[in-house]
């Protein structure tokens, strides 16, 4: 799964690598991000603008909104399989950006904490999904969860799952906003080339959310 991501890069970098999209005006780097927190978030809605939305899906039928803590992942190989996730895989396909991940790997009876990395310190976008939800009351809530994959060579011996991460020249047809099927999607759900990343451990400050500070990151031996 992937349970915690980081979205440090300075905004202009962050426009910088993704010139075709608009972001918002303020994006706070951030060090720990949790379930139901904001992400950054470009649905396929075809304006090619970012947004916030919470982490954690809640499909439009939901009746309690809380359903989207435990959606946080979704599993590309039973995505038009599932209710929670069938629907906005056809029509609600999105990008979530990062510039890294955390895992926990079993040592010895404990977990060590390790941080996932593209080599070259770039940010990336995950594959996701996002629904809009809307009370009786009228409010509105989006939402996103990231689809996860079997992992890479790098990820195999921390974790058993890796979010899908999307190489930049797919992004036009996985966003594409006209309905698509599993035949047209299930090519792109495939593990990121381990050559490209990086992982090392972590201290377990990572483990609370509250820590949401640079210190998080420091490799630890």
């Amino acid at each position: 799964m992937c349970g915690r991501f980081t979205l440090t890069v300075d905004p202009a970098d962050l426009q910088e690598d993704f010139p075709e999209f608009t972001f918002p005006a303020q994006v706070l780097a951030r060090y720990n991000i949790a379930p139901t927190q904001p992400v950054l978030v470009l649905p396929n809605d075809g304006t090619n603008s970012a947004d916030f939305f919470v982490w954690g899906l809640i499909p439009s039928w939901a009746k309690d909104p809380a359903i989207g803590s435990r959606l946080i992942n979704a599993r590309a190989e039973t995505l038009a399989e599932k209710p929670s996730f069938r629907s906005a895989f056809k029509y609600h396909r999105c990008l979530i950006f990062a510039d890294g991940f955390f895992e926990w790997q079993t040592q010895a009876g404990s977990k060590v904490p390790h941080l996932i990395r593209m080599k070259s310190g770039k940010p990336f976008a995950f594959a996701g999904l996002w629904e809009h939800w809307q009370s009786p009351d009228g409010s509105e809530i989006k939402s996103a969860t990231i689809i996860t994959t079997s992992p890479n060579d790098l990820m195999a011996p921390i974790h058993d799952r890796m979010p899908v991460i999307l190489p930049h020249e797919v992004y036009t047809q996985w966003l594409d906003p006209t309905p698509l099927f599993p035949v047209d999607l299930n090519s792109l759900l495939v593990p990121y080339p381990a050559a490209e990343m990086v992982a090392y451990p972590i201290s377990t400050l990572v483990n609370s959310p509250a820590n949401d500070r640079p210190e998080v990151l420091a490799p630890v031996s």
